[in-house]
């Protein structure tokens, strides 16, 4: 796992100002914070930084905004929700040029937000020209955001090059920490569940983790194709045909690798996602004509249920069914409520998956809550993240 400059390796601070990345994606609802997750991760780093008498300046992106007209996605009021949790002043800039004259007589301790970063192309290109003006606002570098750290944006890598002193924050110091634990010698039984809807953006995951599994659960759309490789057939049910063969190869690689691989005994299957009519539990061979999978059953929930009771490490990312149309969490939120009573290392990400555990009630009793469901894949991928490359000690 990568060894990384932390907070702990910067020099003195004294009244110098820090550029600091955080991961603000925040939902937005009528100009307001819908959930401050990602906003109080990033406490502990800004606060020890004011402590230690820094100037701060925090940079973010939110969203996909299509241009800087899209206030939809203006952090605003995610600098105004910041300095209600601080109880102190978060000064918000519009522009680079804003913040220029905004940091030369910021005070030590103070705390200022750039407006969205995505609402210049500069940042997703990583413009060397845009790097170097964000460096400009500051005299050293911190990056806090995990969840965007395999990406190689203009504040994540171009930036910090422009520092010799640049450490990980704290958060970003924790999620290394934590999902290396699943890496190296993880508490045996290490069992792996994943979900979500497709088998893509998950494959170099699952071939990466494959040889230290015990076992692995699938479900969620996932489930559907590993199904159908087998031969079932799943109606109208999400299905990537597309992906049949590489679903048949990794049930071949987990057979060889030694890996016990759990696909749902039982589904729920509805006639109509938005409007059901007709919701049933079946096995995997009889879904009825014109039907969808939406969830795994009760068989399948007690069956993950049983793995993760006696398992030493287990590694949760997606969801296993439509999580978003209720009643067809449930088995997203039963195995939720497993993972909260497992007495071994638990590990989620993504967002829903996190979502479902703050709707179990159980967000407190897992390990570790990963920030960065992309980021946390690639790791676990044995990807080199170029947003914690860059801040790795020199050999």
């Amino acid at each position: 796992m990568p060894n990384l400059r932390t907070l702990d390796d910067l020099p003195p601070i004294g009244d110098r100002t820090a550029l600091v990345r955080v991961d603000f994606n925040v939902p937005l609802s009528d100009e307001r914070v819908a959930d401050d997750t990602r906003i109080r991760a990033a406490l502990p780093t800004i606060r020890e930084l004011v402590d230690r008498g820094a100037r701060i300046v925090l940079l973010s992106h939110c969203g996909r905004p299509k241009s800087d007209a899209d206030l939809a996605f203006s952090l605003e009021p995610v600098a105004r929700h910041l300095a209600g949790i601080l109880d102190a002043p978060v000064r918000f800039a519009r522009t680079p040029a804003e913040a220029e004259t905004m940091v030369r007589d910021q005070s030590a301790g103070g705390v200022m937000m750039l407006e969205n970063l995505r609402f210049w192309p500069g940042e997703k290109a990583n413009d060397p020209e845009f790097a170097s003006r964000l460096a400009g606002l500051g005299n050293f570098y911190v990056n806090d955001a995990f969840g965007t750290a395999h990406r190689a944006h203009a504040s994540v890598v171009g930036a910090a090059l422009h520092f010799p002193d640049r450490a990980a924050g704290r958060l970003l110091e924790a999620e290394i920490k934590a999902l290396g634990r699943l890496l190296d010698r993880p508490a045996a039984p290490f069992v792996g569940i994943v979900g979500g809807a497709k088998i893509e953006g998950k494959i170099e995951t699952l071939e990466n983790l494959l040889p230290r599994l015990d076992a692995l659960a699938v479900g969620g759309g996932m489930a559907n194709t590993f199904l159908a490789a087998q031969g079932f057939d799943l109606a109208q049910s999400l299905v990537e045909h597309d992906r049949l063969e590489l679903a048949s190869e990794l049930i071949e690689r987990a057979e060889s690798a030694g890996t016990d691989l759990l696909l749902p005994a039982d589904l729920v299957v509805t006639d109509d996602l938005d409007n059901p009519r007709n919701v049933a539990t079946v096995v995997p061979g009889q879904v009825p004509a014109r039907t969808k999978a939406v969830d795994i059953g009760p068989a399948a929930r007690s069956a993950i249920a049983e793995l993760v009771a006696s398992a030493g490490t287990v590694f949760w990312n997606g969801p296993l069914g439509v999580f978003e149309k209720p009643p067809f969490d449930a088995g997203t939120v039963a195995v939720a409520e497993a993972m909260g009573a497992c007495p071994g290392w638990t590990v989620i990400g993504g967002g829903e998956t996190v979502a479902a555990a703050h709707r179990a009630g159980v967000i407190d009793r897992l390990g570790h809550v990963s920030t960065g469901g992309g980021a946390s894949l690639e790791l676990l991928a044995g990807k080199v993240l170029p947003g914690v490359a860059v801040l790795e000690r020199s050999a």
